[in-house]
């Protein structure tokens, strides 16, 4: 079988790798990726070893990005006229589900944000099937297949990622000694359109304060001011998920980052425009409410999130806890992986199962 994987955002790459890797070098699947050049996508690509072709670089403003939908289209057409898949595969991409329509195949999309309507008008009426978490609020019809899991744990469940400690040493943080990582998202692409992070001042401002009690390191989309440079993160983009699982706290405006590191048992704290308002997607609610390892709260509330994370960042043994309810979550929900390498295997077949028999994917537990 031959797999056209589209890449939109880095975090893509960690979402579909288990199953690139599965399905390519223990099943014998061709597989391969095309992506548009959007912050380390490329580097990660490069990284893991995964055949891909890029399509272009996204563009800068609106008129761009308008014109880049046509290009991105027209060199994913000619690409998949060569490659000839037998299903596309994507994280909701508008142009796997062009292309997809054009070849007469099956696109296959996972989507797990609600409020980007105008992104859905785009790609579900060409898309054959939408996997969703299972508390997904939209209701997509016959399309829909809810799944029991999140998207990140495709890559964060125990059976695939193993924390490795020697990011410790890289960043020059003793074993014992508390560290934060803060995340600032630049807000530029076409669905971020009026959301708003954390501002300088108060970046400035958390930074100072979490310093008192450890050692403090940025993530950022954007070039930092030089008040802050020197608090960048400066490890592989690959090694960042073990120093979340490492972090005293995690903080950002960030939407993946934060489950993430929710899902690595890492206390988290998120605050941007879209949290606690009517745009609230559901992912962060479970994670808040049920399972209580994620604090959403609006960017109007920011001095309320840094004093939260400061209370954090000063107590002792909160990990603990947070570690616990992590594992709670782990029980509830299926390996994504597992469940995404049968799914596609075996469709249509395990698309008319799930339709008929939604417990079936317990199976992958």
């Amino acid at each position: 079988m031959k797999i056209l994987i589209d890449i939109s955002h880095p975090g893509h790459v960690h979402l579909f790798k288990n199953f690139a890797w599965i399905m390519g070098k223990n099943r014998h699947h061709e597989i391969l990726f095309t992506t548009r050049e959007k912050e380390v996508t490329c580097d990660l690509l490069n990284h893991y070893e995964f055949n891909y072709i890029s399509l272009g670089k996204h563009g800068r403003n609106l008129k761009e990005k308008l014109f880049g939908m046509t290009k991105f289209d027209y060199n994913l057409y000619k690409i998949a006229k060569r490659f000839k898949p037998d299903i596309f595969l994507s994280m909701a991409s508008i142009y796997a589900s062009h292309a997809s329509f054009f070849f007469r195949k099956p696109h296959i999309a996972l989507e797990d944000s609600e409020p980007v309507p105008e992104h859905q008008f785009l790609y579900r009426p060409f898309t054959d099937v939408i996997l969703t978490p299972e508390r997904f609020k939209k209701n997509f019809g016959s399309k829909q297949i809810r799944y029991y899991g999140f998207n990140e744990l495709a890559y964060l469940h125990p059976k695939y990622f193993n924390p490795d400690s020697s990011v410790l040493a890289l960043l020059g943080v003793n074993k014992n000694e508390k560290y934060a990582i803060l995340r600032f998202v630049a807000f530029k692409a076409s669905h971020d359109i009026g959301i708003k992070g954390f501002s300088y001042e108060n970046k400035i401002y958390v930074v100072r304060e979490l310093q008192k009690y450890g050692k403090v390191f940025i993530s950022s989309e954007d070039k930092l001011h030089n008040d802050l440079e020197k608090y960048q993160i400066k490890i592989s983009p690959s090694q960042l998920h073990d120093a979340l699982f490492y972090a005293t706290l995690y903080m950002g405006d960030s939407q993946t980052m934060a489950t993430e590191a929710a899902l690595l048992g890492t206390p988290a704290i998120r605050c941007n425009t879209w949290a606690r308002s009517r745009r609230e997607m559901s992912n962060f609610l479970e994670l808040e409410r049920r399972y209580r390892i994620l604090v959403n709260l609006n960017i109007k509330e920011q001095n309320r999130a840094i004093g939260l994370a400061i209370k954090y960042f000063k107590e002792r043994d909160l990990k603990k806890e947070w570690q616990r309810r992590r594992q709670k979550l782990l029980e509830d929900k299926i390996d994504v992986t597992a469940f995404l390498v049968w799914f596609i295997e075996e469709y249509p077949e395990s698309f008319k199962i799930l339709r008929k028999t939604p417990d079936y994917q317990l199976k992958f537990k």
